[in-house]
């Protein structure tokens, strides 16, 4: 194991430790009824530099502002791409970036945490409930009342997606805030959501034209993964070849390369390439289904309001699977290529 690796492994252990009992033994949020509670001012924890972890973060934002309409939010992330992920989100004030390598950077991630000790806040939030240094952040923080993300039975009990890594911190607050004298909020989850503005929608199908050449829907996929999630070279030229098979004559089918510029099907389908995650989201936007393996740009269609289908086989798609806008998770270790086929053209249909 490299040095830095096993760093990052000390440092993951000394955390969990640290932090293993923080929040578990907080009681419920006192309530007076005779006193307003007024809550204005939140932070949103995520600590994670990771595309996915942050367009999974939206469900959560979208439900604080929904809740508190008038709030300003500052979130607390690693990483940049929380800022094209929330750019067309006008509630959030201030995006706290902790350096994705803290040890190279060390004094800009102890004043990361000193900025947000020093500020006060009317409700925090973790929103990753195993996430350690979200826990001891929410800890220290300066702030009247604090959600950490604690599993409860009564959540458990009540929503069988409870899982689900968006939607938890969702359910958790909400039953959080019954606490504290608010009526329960029993609506649907939002979904994940980058907030496309209509120009931005509007450039993305110029963009999708100039790749298609024709009026046909198209049908995007994306062949590429990381670690063990991502699915043989073998495995897509079947699943491409039979896509042609079953959609060609009425469909595009185009592949979305990654930043790393290859592909699984060998360049075989036509394709394209961009850096900029919103003008991804917005060629997306524009196609009629996306198909990927679990991954951050599984979650950006998702997030871009397409029908999204992922293909799960190590992760867990309770957790992680798409949804809404008639998306779905497919376990490609219990069902088959047919079975695939089959939910696509539902969602095509």
């Amino acid at each position: 194991m490299k040095v830095p690796n096993r760093i990052n492994v000390f440092r993951r252990k000394l955390m969990h430790f640290i932090t293993k009992n923080i929040g578990s033994s907080q009681t419920e949020p006192k309530f007076d009824p005779n006193t307003k509670v007024d809550i204005k001012k939140i932070l949103i924890i995520r600590p994670n530099h990771r595309l996915g972890n942050q367009l999974l973060l939206t469900p959560i934002v979208q439900e604080v502002i929904d809740t508190f309409p008038n709030c300003d939010i500052d979130l607390f992330v690693k990483g940049g791409v929380a800022y094209p992920v929330f750019e067309n989100y006008k509630e959030i004030k201030t995006i706290f970036q902790l350096p994705k390598k803290p040890f190279n950077h060390l004094f800009k991630y102890v004043k990361c945490w000193v900025l947000i000790k020093r500020k006060h806040y009317d409700l925090v939030i973790n929103g990753d409930k195993n996430s350690s240094s979200g826990r001891l952040l929410t800890q220290i923080s300066n702030a009247d009342y604090k959600v950490f993300g604690d599993v409860n039975e009564v959540i458990k009990q009540k929503h069988s997606d409870y899982e689900h890594i968006a939607k938890y911190p969702v359910y958790n607050l909400r039953h959080y805030l019954t606490k504290l004298g608010f009526d329960e909020n029993r609506s649907e989850v939002p979904t994940l959501n980058i907030k496309l503005s209509d120009t931005e929608i509007e450039n993305g199908k110029k963009l999708l034209a100039d790749i298609v050449k024709n009026d046909k829907q198209t049908i995007c996929i994306y062949t590429n993964a990381t670690g063990n999630k991502c699915y043989s070279e073998d495995w897509w030229n079947t699943f491409y070849s039979r896509l042609k098979t079953e959609f060609e004559t009425g469909f595009n089918i185009i592949e979305m390369l990654p930043i790393e510029n290859i592909s699984k099907i060998n360049f075989k389908a036509t394709h394209f390439y961009s850096k900029d995650i919103r003008e991804m989201g917005a060629i997306i936007n524009n196609t009629a289904i996306f198909i990927a393996a679990d991954n951050g740009v599984m979650h950006l269609a998702s997030a871009s309001e397409t029908p999204t289908i992922g293909f799960f086989s190590v992760t867990n798609e309770n957790i992680y699977a798409p949804y809404g806008n008639r998306s779905l998770a497919l376990n490609t270790n219990t069902t088959t290529m047919q079975d695939w086929v089959a939910e696509i053209k539902k969602v095509l249909s």
